[in-house]
């Protein structure tokens, strides 16, 4: 099945429950300065923003660190749908104005992921736990909206990068980025956390997941979700010999 989420576009970020999930880190620095306020508010008026404006979609969900799964977090995913068959996502760490930016998901549909190479096919991860169990969900969306997205999502395929690690209280990027995956089963994702999520949204996992048993999910494809086998990829710093030669360390 392909994403065809272009239908649900005019939904999909009306009343979305934005404004109850704040940044996980301060940041350094001074407050922002009257001059800068007021460039800021001229350049709103005066650019355009495509990419932006071309977002449409917000969904909430949890992700771990690939060979990691204690260190898990919350992510805020503002969705574009570039065609029927990819999609990205901005990464935020809560849902207001000052949110940071935690990194960027790319999802695409399972006809694509099947024509990825082997080695490629590691660095992703299914969608089917995330959307059968109702971990994953679409803030301010009616609820049958929200499921026929979802019968669109359930089959898909993501690959994630975290480039600020707030909830380990960075208050800077600091460090290489990270691979992320998501939950496949039961008691992967820590009950404080689901809770605490439904309660600021006013929603109930459990319910959720009742709704969307009878959504048609295919079996994982072959390759995803690598770590399950014990293949786990990170990016670790190399440093050069004279010779521009790679040496891991």
């Amino acid at each position: 099945m392909r994403l065809a989420l272009t239908l649900l576009i005019p939904l999909a970020l009306v009343g979305c429950g934005a404004n109850n999930s704040g940044p996980q880190s301060a940041i350094p620095g001074d407050k922002t300065s009257a001059k800068m306020k007021t460039l800021e508010t001229g350049a709103a008026l005066m650019q355009s923003r495509p990419p932006i404006e071309a977002i449409s979609t917000y969904l909430d969900g949890f992700h771990f660190y690939n060979g990691n799964k204690k260190g898990q977090m919350e992510a805020h995913h503002y969705v574009t749908v570039l065609n029927n068959d990819v999609m990205q996502a901005v990464i935020y760490d809560g849902n207001t104005a000052d949110a940071r930016l935690m990194g960027v998901e790319y999802i695409i549909s399972e006809r694509l992921f099947n024509t990825l190479p082997a080695e490629e096919k590691k660095l992703w991860h299914s969608h089917r736990y995330e959307v059968k169990s109702g971990s994953l969900i679409a803030p301010g969306l009616p609820a049958a909206a929200e499921k026929s997205l979802m019968s669109n999502i359930v089959n898909t395929y993501g690959k994630t990068w975290h480039t600020w690690h707030t909830e380990q209280n960075q208050t800077l990027p600091l460090g290489v980025p990270a691979l992320m995956m998501g939950f496949t089963g039961d008691g992967q994702l820590k009950p404080s956390l689901l809770v605490d999520r439904d309660r600021r949204f006013g929603v109930n996992t459990e319910e959720i997941k009742k709704e969307r048993a009878d959504l048609p999910a295919h079996p994982v494809a072959k390759g995803a979700d690598a770590w399950e086998q014990g293949q786990v990829i990170q990016i670790r710093p190399v440093k050069l010999s004279s010779q521009g030669d790679q040496h891991f360390h």
